[in-house]
């Protein structure tokens, strides 16, 4: 992506004349989808917790492109500031990409701290909801657009040890369904629910044994943030249209060793 990103600096890659605000897009998966929509030509927002953080990847992703605003996603004033940022630099948002997310608690369910669990859902959910609602006052119930959910297969199949993480994806994905209902036909909404992505967020479930780790999907390795990127474009882009309220699985293949045999 350093020649897309060149080419984007350079006026090279055409202004589609579309915005997008990417949630969580600092480093990692939020980066790499904030990386494909300027690579085809997106204004974008990004957001995340750390400023310093935040400032590098406006200046990676170039700054005639791109601005960040620092908050914390579920803070609801937060949300507030980062669309009318969006709206004074870009004046319109067009897409709005749900990535911010936290999984602070690795174990089994029955020892999770409540107040834990909370904590997730106030991240991984109500901001999404609350940045949704948002965008949708904003500028999307007048003229459309579309919002894209980061799930996760831990959100759609049992995820041993990261079961609040899980439930709380799994309510992403609900999320999804009942803004695509309400929001239609103006706007469309679907998820992507990523199996492992080669980031600092996931490390835990790879470092120190990514061979075996990657061993156990068909397609012979982990993602990596480009991988979601791409998902991402496609479905804000004009070739997915026709499609809203559905999740779309980018797992490597893993789900196919559920499979007999």
């Amino acid at each position: 992506m350093a020649a897309q990103d060149s080419a984007a600096r350079d006026g090279a890659v055409r202004d589609s004349g579309k915005a997008a605000l990417v949630t969580g897009a600092s480093r990692g998966i939020g980066y790499g989808i904030a990386e494909a929509l300027v690579a085809r030509g997106d204004r974008v927002c990004i957001t995340g917790r750390n400023e310093d953080a935040l400032k590098e990847a406006v200046e990676k992703l170039g700054s005639d492109r791109v601005i960040g605003v620092a908050g914390k996603a579920h803070d609801e004033a937060h949300q507030a500031t980062a669309v009318a940022r969006m709206m004074e630099a870009f004046g319109r948002v067009d897409f709005l990409i749900n990535n911010a997310g936290t999984n602070p608690v690795f174990g089994p369910i029955a020892e999770l701290d409540l107040s834990v669990a909370r904590k997730v859902y106030e991240t991984n959910v109500i901001s999404a909801l609350g940045f949704a609602q948002q965008t949708w006052k904003a500028w999307q119930s007048e003229h459309g657009g579309a919002i894209v959910n980061i799930a996760s297969v831990a959100g759609v199949s049992a995820s041993p040890f990261i079961g609040a993480y899980g439930m709380s994806k799994a309510a992403m994905v609900n999320l999804s369904l009942q803004l695509a209902h309400e929001f239609a036909p103006k706007v469309r909404v679907n998820s992507i629910a990523p199996a492992v992505v080669k980031t600092k967020f996931a490390q835990a479930l790879y470092e120190g044994r990514e061979a075996e780790a990657a061993a156990s999907y068909p397609l012979g390795r982990l993602g990596v943030p480009e991988d979601i990127g791409g998902a991402a474009a496609f479905l804000t882009s004009a070739q997915s249209d026709w499609i809203t309220g559905q999740t779309l699985v980018v797992d490597g293949g893993i789900f196919l060793n559920a499979g007999v045999g």
